[in-house]
């Protein structure tokens, strides 16, 4: 990376941060995946009880296999029945996911097709760990829109085969700028939709990871 490239990113992240950090959901940055998963190590008790959203980003950084290490219990909706790890998972000390989105304004803009990982992060869990690469950073929330319907849905599409148009177009099949619209599919993935632009207890801690991970 170029040195003017490196100076327009750090500006964005040490934006976002101040923006978080006034909205009361302090931020960290981690410069590489190692340097985040031992953030998160930071914020993690050995013993607690832990669970996550699916995410690509908490594999690709190394957090999923902390996640698994151990040290902590472990409710994987990958080893165990789905519904009964979504339901446990309101009573865990921690919640990781990541965002589809952040806006330089300190909003977490997050779409869900369950439910299940957007519920975790707005009541239940003690406490929740957002980790996200700088490639989810985005102006504005119309900005957080566009990225979900043009690139995250689509990725996510291909990833888990859904067979929803945006996973054969690489584009929401009503790609018109409102939040809600979106195509007919038993499968659509875009249901739920939840801007978190404030939080009145101390529960989210973001990790800003200086990397580009998942979608």
């Amino acid at each position: 990376m170029d040195d003017n490239k490196k100076y327009v990113l750090d500006a964005k992240v040490e934006r976002t941060i101040k923006a978080l950090a006034k909205n009361r959901m302090a931020a960290v940055y981690a410069p590489t995946r190692e340097a985040a998963v031992q953030a998160v190590k930071d914020l993690l008790q050995e013993g607690d009880t832990i669970s996550c959203g699916g995410s690509v980003t908490l594999a690709e950084s190394g957090v999923r296999d902390l996640m698994k290490s151990g040290a902590y219990r472990f409710l994987d909706r990958e080893e165990e029945d789905p519904q009964e790890v979504y339901r446990k998972t309101f009573s865990a000390d921690v919640f990781l996911m990541s965002a589809n989105a952040i806006t330089e304004d300190g909003e977490l803009y997050n779409v869900d097709g369950n439910g299940n990982r957007v519920a975790a992060l707005i009541f239940g869990p003690r406490r929740v760990i957002v980790v996200a690469g700088v490639n989810k950073i985005v102006k504005d929330l119309d900005q957080a829109i566009a990225r979900v319907k043009t690139l995250a849905a689509p990725a996510n599409g291909v990833r888990l085969g859904t067979g929803t148009p945006c996973s054969r177009l690489g584009c929401c099949a009503a790609c018109d700028g409102r939040m809600t619209s979106g195509c007919a599919s038993e499968k659509r993935m875009c249901c739920h939709y939840v801007v978190t632009g404030y939080q009145r207890t101390d529960r989210i801690r973001v990790v800003l990871v200086g990397e580009d991970l998942g979608y």
